[in-house]
């Protein structure tokens, strides 16, 4: 087993905004307006959230813009969570009224806007927002980066699904996907007690997967990549399995029948509520 290192994706950034454009353009009046499994959003609604995201960033980071205030003070993760998706929901609404060649041509420049200055960030930097889903309050921007980076995939999957065209699943870019995903597993875990140097196996297979662990240390769980012949608990699931569980695309009951739990079922168990995203 090794310690986690940092994730450098900035140069996926290009390439994954090509294969949106390309899908985007190849799509009908009829695949805009499919239903997706984001919830109440269809096809072009996830279009508009991935703009809006471009945007966001552009005028709050590069621009120095104020974030528009609350209506209620952020005093807890649920109501960040609330807040953003009601930024969210707006952006979404006011983003109907655009046609589809509209969304792809500003979905042209701000993703080329965006990878101009994202590449230019010191990447052990602090970022402006710390990946909350990790239980971070600060984060340097590499972390940051790799968690936009599952924002862009996951939405550009779900467009893919709906569609049925082919899935972006190779280890190229799902890998980065589930190594940055499975850094919020310390804090999945924060609340499971376990006496020191107690651990536990994770595994995903398929040719994105890949191994970690959990080790408790001086009552806290570090994370690491690899195995331990020493786990007392080993959880395996599916990369298909894992990238649904931890963006909502898989119900709890669901999950649990595709997750394989050996040993100490319970320390295997809180994988069930783990998410990746904000929610």
């Amino acid at each position: 087993m090794k310690s986690v290192e940092p994730i450098f994706v900035i140069d996926l950034f290009p390439q994954i905004h090509a294969e949106l454009l390309a899908l985007l353009r190849s799509l009908d009046d009829e695949d805009w307006n499919k239903p997706t499994v984001a919830r109440a959003w269809s096809v072009k609604d996830i279009a508009a959230h991935l703009l809006d995201g471009d945007l966001r960033r552009l005028s709050l980071q590069r621009d120095q813009a104020p974030l528009p205030q609350p209506e209620a003070p952020l005093a807890s993760y649920q109501s960040l969570v609330t807040f953003l998706n009601q930024l969210n929901a707006e952006w979404v609404k006011a983003a109907k009224r655009l046609s589809p060649k509209v969304l792809i041509g500003l979905l042209e420049w701000s993703g080329a806007q965006a990878y101009q200055f994202l590449k230019e960030l010191d990447p052990f930097a602090a970022a402006p927002f710390a990946v909350a889903w990790a239980g971070e309050e600060i984060s340097p921007n590499w972390f940051d980066l790799a968690r936009e980076y599952t924002e862009r995939w996951h939405h550009q999957q779900q467009i893919r699904e709906a569609v049925g065209a082919v899935g972006l699943t190779s280890r190229k870019w799902l890998h980065p996907v589930l190594d940055t995903f499975f850094r919020g597993l310390p804090y999945t875990y924060r609340n499971i007690e376990a006496d020191d140097g107690i651990a536990i196996a994770f595994a995903v297979t398929g040719e994105a997967g890949s191994e970690w662990t959990l080790v408790r240390e001086n009552n806290t769980w570090r994370l690491g990549v690899g195995s331990d012949s020493n786990s007392i608990c080993q959880v395996r699931m599916t990369q298909d399995t894992a990238w649904r569980l931890m963006t909502k695309g898989l119900p709890r009951e669901q999950a649990a029948a595709q997750i394989e739990i050996a040993g100490v079922e319970t320390l295997g168990t809180p994988i069930l509520g783990m998410l990746a995203v904000m929610a």
